[in-house]
C-alpha cells in the first residue's frame, strides 16, 4: 500500500481527516465546513483553499506543523 503524502494534489480532505486526525483542528481553526461535509471525499487542499480563499501553501505549512507535533 503506498503511503500517502500532504502534499500529494489529489489526496482528499477526507483522507486528509482520517490519515492525520489532528489536522481536524486546523480545519475548524478557520471555520471551514469541511469537518463532516458530504463534498470532502472529492475536495482537496486546493478546492478548499480556493472555496475559503486561504493561501494554499500557510494553509499546507499548517495543517504539516499540527502532524508534525504530533509525531
Amino acid at each position: 500500500m503506498t503511503r500517502k503524502h500532504l502534499d500529494s494534489p489529489d489526496l482528499t480532505l477526507d483522507e486528509v481527516m482520517k490519515i492525520w486526525p489532528q489536522t481536524i483542528t486546523v480545519f475548524l481553526r478557520h471555520k471551514m465546513l469541511c469537518v463532516g461535509c458530504l463534498v470532502n471525499p472529492f475536495h482537496t487542499i486546493e478546492d478548499a483553499c480556493i472555496e475559503y480563499k486561504l493561501d494554499e501553501e500557510s494553509f499546507r505549512t499548517e495543517l504539516q506543523r499540527v502532524i508534525n507535533a504530533a509525531d
